[in-house]
């Protein structure tokens, strides 16, 4: 039996493990799927222990992606660009490579209908998903990402960053808690934790009358799969704009790392069944 898991912390409400399960199932592969809570602290004893047990490969989620970096031997070029790591294949001589399939899944999620070449965005947060965020928006060709930090200071390092990655794209930091006017965005993308169950989920990163100030048919996408339909989503419908949560964000990435680890492609529809009926 094949041995994978998916670390991070808390990982209270994670459907990995359902999903990550049907997967299997489709492509009629023998193998376990664990939820191994991680605290940062307990990082380099959790990779002795996947060395140790034969695990041939795990998924990384907040708040162990940019972390789990100094374990890989090796990047893929999303892993790179984004500078998080999502998705870790265990080779026979138990080194380590690291992928990013958020980015991937990101992109995938958005309905075919929506064009953002050209786009300005709103993006609030600035950790790992918002990294791969960043990436997918980019092949999508953005030209413009205003990104919203509650710390500006904090936020100078990335900020760099993604200059210097995608000089294409102009940048600009903006602090989140002074946002009142959205009207120069198409689209509006939410990967802080703001929303999600068992942390915040009465609450909503930006407020009505501020979300107001978007244009008709704009777009507003949360990464958070749970609940489906955040506070900030459910804003937006209101509103009229169009809506992407982070189900099938989740779904496709959880296709990409089984693509990695078995070089086959499961099921995604069954897979995303199964996270529907968990959720």
């Amino acid at each position: 039996m094949k041995k994978f898991g998916l670390i991070g912390y808390p990982l209270g409400h994670s459907l990995s493990a359902v999903i990550h399960k049907a997967g299997f199932k489709s492509l009629g592969i023998g193998a376990n799927y664990e939820i191994l809570e991680t605290p940062p602290e307990e990082l380099v004893d959790r990779v002795k222990y996947f060395k140790r047990n034969d695990y041939e490969g795990f998924n990384v989620t907040i708040p162990l992606k940019l972390p789990i970096s100094l374990f890989v031997q090796e990047v893929d070029k999303y892993a790179d660009i984004a500078g998080a790591v999502n998705t870790v294949k265990i080779n026979s001589d138990k080194t380590f490579k690291g992928y990013n399939t958020d980015a991937m899944g990101f992109k995938k999620a958005i309905p075919q209908n929506l064009d953002f070449s050209g786009a300005n965005v709103a993006l609030l947060g600035t950790g790992g998903a918002s990294r791969a965020a960043v990436l997918a928006l980019s092949e999508l060709g953005v030209k413009y990402i205003g990104v919203y930090t509650r710390n500006i200071p904090n936020a100078m390092d990335y900020m760099a960053y993604m200059r210097r990655k995608f000089p294409q794209i102009e940048f600009e930091s903006h602090q989140i808690d002074l946002v009142r006017d959205l009207s120069k965005y198409q689209l509006l993308v939410n990967t802080t934790p703001i929303g999600m169950l068992g942390r915040s989920a009465d609450m909503t990163p930006i407020e009505e009358n501020v979300l107001r100030t978007m244009p008709a048919n704009s777009t507003v996408y949360d990464v958070i799969y749970n609940p489906k339909k955040t506070i900030l989503l459910k804003l937006a419908e209101k509103l009229g704009y169009n809506t992407i949560n982070g189900l099938d964000m989740l779904v496709y990435q959880a296709v990409a790392a089984q693509e990695i680890w078995f070089g086959q492609t499961p099921d995604f529809n069954t897979m995303k069944i199964a996270a529907l009926e968990n959720l």
